[in-house]
């Protein structure tokens, strides 16, 4: 399920107009840093998205809930994934790595043989940010969105729908996932049990 977390989290687009007055607050990651990847830790939940490229678009319906985790590697530029996603009622898992490229603020993902890439967007809000992939042409224009938790800010929120003005797409294009249809709740029950039994017999 690696090819959901590159459509859906991934195929994003970064901004365009760097020049428009509604993308003035916005801050994209001219490079990570350690202190980057560590505000990146821990667990986030996937709030929404919003697709121009039709695959792309279908795919992000598919979504009905998910939440995954990020672990930073800071000496292999790598970001252990763990992603649990409901699709079709049901609990997807997929462990996986993402490698970090700090020059320019990227992170990409292998999946049927090529390398998909995703530029970092860091809003002002320190639990939220977003993910934009360097896809040309205004038909593949997206971005993602993700939160410390499933709910977020009215704050927050207008953020996310300033950025998508900004990049041009209607608000009517966002796909919103619905927290209340996760299945993936004893799955993660029983993998945080597991880790803790493992970190306590080390």
């Amino acid at each position: 399920m690696a090819l959901l977390w590159a459509l859906a989290v991934l195929s994003l687009l970064p901004l365009l107009d760097a020049q428009n007055p509604e993308c003035a607050n916005l801050t994209a990651v001219a490079a990570i840093t350690n202190a980057t990847l560590d505000k990146l830790s821990g667990k986030w939940f996937y709030i929404g998205s919003a697709f121009r490229n039709p695959e792309y678009n279908e795919t992000a319906r598919l979504i009905q809930a998910g939440f995954f985790y990020f672990e930073p590697k800071h000496a292999e530029d790598k970001i252990i994934l763990r992603q649990y996603q409901t699709i079709g009622n049901k609990c997807i898992y997929n462990f996986t790595s993402l490698t970090v490229y700090r020059e320019n603020g990227t992170m990409s993902v292998f999946e049927s043989g090529r390398e998909h890439f995703a530029d970092l967007l860091l809003t002002k809000h320190p639990k939220t940010f977003m993910l934009a992939a360097s896809w040309k042409g205004k038909k593949n224009m997206g971005l993602s969105f993700y939160a410390d938790k499933p709910e977020v800010t009215q704050e927050e929120k207008k953020e996310f729908l300033d950025t998508i003005k900004c990049i041009g797409i209607h608000e009517s294009e966002i796909i919103y996932i619905d927290e209340k249809k996760d299945q993936c709740g004893p799955l993660h029950k029983q993998h945080e049990e597991e880790r803790k039994k493992e970190k306590e017999e080390s």
